[in-house]
């Protein structure tokens, strides 16, 4: 059967694609963020996972405020980046574990999960990026299954419902029939609002304390509807939900790799985690 390694997440602030570009890393504005992802490099390089399962949100590349999805997942050989202008050169297509993909998507749908199964897919900086930050040299090592969550366009999934969504994931990955490893990624966040009268907005408490629930409690989040997440957290904030759903892929009790959280990236709080597998 398949191992799940662990989980890791990151913000996927467009800036970010910048500062890769132009070689800032070390420059005192980005160092503490990028910094972050050492030790996590560090633990990939030892577990050395095949596959990355990304839990991701559309900015309106594959789906627009017309056609919006509540779930969609990628079954394509590839992906192609699409996303030019962000700050970051198109990369290569990223190659799709399309026998995952599958494997995924019949079981999901046996679980009451009514996804959209995309066999042609485009990805923008929330997949991209944060597979550069974990693997920043050459092209990606990994085979790539892309997970879209609707945080873009109310009505959006509880995170009772992205949890449960995450923990069938796990179900599947623990069922697939390979002996290949799969680590699970979560991408958006943390708190932050681009526009309105809270522009700006950051509740870094907040951000520390759901970090910090998805260790041993990933039903904290839970207790929030998706209108109080946005009132903690701004109305992008709810990125979180991706965080949450890779949480509740990994199962039972998790070992913490590392931690990480800067403010601002970009009037973003920035983190990053990663957790692994007990």
């Amino acid at each position: 059967m398949a191992k799940i390694v662990g989980g890791m997440t990151t913000s996927h602030v467009p800036a970010i694609g910048g500062a890769l570009h132009k070689g800032l890393q070390n420059e005192p504005y980005w160092k503490p963020f990028f910094d972050g992802f050492l030790p996590v490099r560090q633990w990939l390089d030892e577990v050395k996972p095949d596959i990355a399962v990304v839990f991701y949100n559309d900015h309106g590349l594959n789906f627009f405020l017309d056609k919006m999805p509540t779930f969609a997942i990628g079954a394509a050989a590839q992906y192609h980046n699409a996303d030019e202008g962000w700050g970051i050169p198109t990369l290569p297509p990223f190659k799709g574990a399309t026998d995952l993909s599958w494997h995924l998507i019949n079981h999901l749908v046996e679980r009451d999960f009514d996804l959209t199964t995309c066999q042609e897919m485009l990805v923008d900086h929330a997949f991209t990026l944060p597979l550069k930050l974990f693997w920043p040299e050459g092209d990606c090592p990994v085979l790539t299954v892309p997970i879209c969550i609707n945080t873009v366009q109310f009505p959006l999934p509880s995170a009772k419902r992205c949890l449960a969504l995450g923990r069938a994931v796990g179900e599947a990955i623990a069922a697939w029939d390979s002996d290949k490893k799969v680590v699970v990624i979560g991408t958006g966040g943390l708190s932050h609002q681009l526009d309105g009268e809270r522009a700006g907005f950051i509740n870094k408490p907040f951000d520390l304390k759901f970090m910090d629930s998805l260790f041993n409690e990933p039903e904290w989040a839970t207790q929030f509807s998706i209108n109080e997440l946005v009132e903690k957290t701004g109305t992008q904030g709810v990125e979180l939900l991706m965080w949450l759903a890779t949480r509740g892929a990994v199962p039972g009790a998790v070992r913490r790799v590392h931690t990480n959280y800067h403010i601002p990236i970009s009037n973003t709080a920035a983190g990053t985690m990663a957790f692994a597998a007990a």
